[in-house]
This record gives structure tokens, C-alpha cells and sequence, in this order.
């Protein structure tokens, strides 16, 4: 495609001529950026990922694999523990992620109003995040035996009987997962910080002028306006709690029995006899029950953000 341009000439004369559009070709330059982010990427999750799909169809060892089909699925599914670990599951993910959500909503809150110490607070309830989860399993293991426990003696000295916590079938799932919500609600709280102390001091202002009282704003504008930091609460914490394996497997291996058993641990338990294809397939199910979870939850969250 070309331009006339109009050039005078000495004699008086005008020349047309014919200028060619300059086509600007992008530098493929800052591409090469991606490059080193794009191996570690695949190196540490896609290559894995798909060896895994592959292998869960296989009954393999370190040196060798026999293709098989589906039947390691069929069989990580007639499991008799899998059903308990599969419920265990749902209830450890959901009990965990609410438990978060709601205190470190409350603390965030606390912790972004006008009190004493209040960057030493955030630090003390922050700091949890940072412990190894075995070593957090180990030392409540130890807190919470039922007759030299820390925890029941301080019990009883205000006339309450504690617990089994850990050897007890009726409390030691949530047992662990009440460990899991003093150990985790810490990140939750920081997420909530954020963006609590995003929203404008202005709306706060009106609604006191208005004569609104605390609860009012926090009802009315806090939880309305910190609603992408309650999604990203949510989701983390629901992945969190559906892939929990460390914490339960250090203080109770599942046990007593199976009644604390997640599918993790079934998993690992696989592991442990040998089974590699089968606790490989069991690898597969986790991933994509987790997905089915996340994926949807997610887009349902964000799709509220937008609209809201």
C-alpha cells in the first residue's frame, strides 16, 4: 500500500512520489525472559504430572513397568479404607478452611484497629506459618497425651476432664485439624490485612457520621469490600486442607484405625507396602478431585468479585 507525496520541484514543477508504508516487526527479544520460569516450570510440574497419568496406568518399579490399564484404579477404589478417607477428607478441608476464614477475618480486624502492640501481635500470630508442620505434629502429640499432656492438666485444674485427643476415634481428626487452623490461620490473617487496609478510611468515615455502629461497617463494608481476599482465603485453605498429609501423619498415622485417615495417608500407606502403581493411581484420584473442587469454586468466586 502506498502514499503520494507531494515534492517541489526547482523548476517550479511538482513531483508525486510514491513513499512506502514502513512495516515496524516486533523484537521477539523479551520472550527469551520467559525462558528459564517456562523449564522450571515444566521440569517440576508438567514433566511429573504427565509421568504420573502415565504411570498410574502401569505396575512399575525403580527399574521396570507392566502396563495394566485401569485396574489400579479399580482397585484404589475398592480400598476399604478409601470411602473413610474420602469422607475424612471433605470434613478436615472444609472444617480447616471455614475455621480460617472466619478467625482470621475476626483477627485481621483486630489487628487493623487502634491497639496496644499491634505490629508484635501480627508478628505472634504470624509466626506459626514459619514452624515445620512435624515439628508442630510432634510437640502437640506431646501436648495433648491424655494423661501427661500439658493441655489436660491445665484442664483440670479448673475442674475439666480433657479429652483423648489423639486415641480417641471421636475427637482425633479434629484434633489435628484444630492444630492445622492454629498453625495456618496466621498466612489467612495477613491475606485479610491486606485487604482490609486497602479499602478506602472514607466509607468507614461516612458510615460514622451516619451513625453506624461498629458492627454495621464491619457487616456492611468490611466483609462486602474485602471480598478477594475472602476468595483467596478460601481457596488456598480448601487446597490446603484437602492435600493434608505431614500434620496428620505426625501425630496420628490415621489412626486409631482408619478414623483419621485422609486419602493422602491411604496413599502413603500404599506406598509404604509397595505399591507404587496403586498409590500412583491414588496420586491421580487426589488431583483431580482437588481440581473439581478448586476449578469451579474458583470461577464462582471470582465471578461474584467481578459482579460485586
Amino acid at each position: 500500500m502506498t502514499t503520494n507525496t507531494t515534492v517541489a520541484a526547482p523548476a517550479g514543477r511538482t513531483l508525486t512520489a510514491a513513499a512506502p508504508k514502513r512495516r515496524q516487526r516486533k523484537s521477539s527479544y523479551p520472550y527469551w525472559f520467559y525462558l528459564p520460569a517456562a523449564l522450571v516450570y515444566t521440569t517440576l510440574f508438567l514433566v511429573p504430572t504427565f509421568a504420573s497419568f502415565f504411570f498410574s496406568f502401569t505396575r512399575w518399579n525403580l527399574t521396570e513397568f507392566t502396563w495394566i490399564g485401569m485396574d489400579n484404579f479399580v482397585q484404589f477404589f475398592s480400598e476399604p479404607a478409601l470411602l473413610k478417607g474420602l469422607t475424612n477428607t471433605f470434613i478436615y478441608g472444609v472444617v480447616t478452611s471455614t475455621l480460617k476464614v472466619v478467625l482470621g477475618m475476626l483477627l485481621a480486624v483486630l489487628l487493623t484497629s487502634q491497639i496496644i502492640a499491634r505490629g508484635y501481635l501480627r508478628s505472634v500470630i504470624f509466626f506459626p506459618v514459619l514452624l515445620s508442620s512435624i515439628g508442630v505434629g510432634i510437640v502437640f502429640t506431646v501436648l495433648m497425651d491424655p494423661s501427661r499432656g500439658m493441655i489436660n492438666e491445665a484442664l483440670a485444674v479448673v475442674g475439666i476432664e480433657g479429652p483423648k485427643w489423639l486415641t480417641d476415634p471421636a475427637w482425633a481428626l479434629m484434633s489435628v485439624a484444630f492444630v492445622d487452623v492454629w498453625k495456618g490461620v496466621g498466612l489467612a490473617t495477613v491475606i485479610f490485612i491486606a485487604g482490609i487496609v486497602s479499602i478506602p478510611q472514607e466509607y468507614f468515615e461516612a458510615a460514622k457520621v451516619d451513625g453506624a455502629s461498629s458492627f454495621k461497617s464491619f457487616w456492611n463494608i468490611t466483609v462486602p469490600l474485602a471480598r478477594p481476599a475472602t476468595a483467596t482465603v478460601i481457596i488456598l485453605s480448601l487446597i490446603g486442607g484437602l492435600r493434608s498429609f505431614d500434620l496428620i501423619w505426625a501425630m496420628t498415622k490415621g489412626g486409631p484405625g482408619f478414623t483419621s485417615d485422609v486419602i493422602a495417608s491411604v496413599i502413603y500407606k500404599q506406598y509404604q507396602a509397595g505399591f507404587y502403581g496403586l498409590s500412583t493411581a491414588g496420586n491421580v484420584v487426589l488431583f483431580l478431585i482437588v481440581t473439581a473442587v478448586i476449578v469451579p469454586l474458583s470461577m464462582i468466586l471470582n465471578r461474584k468479585e467481578v459482579e460485586a
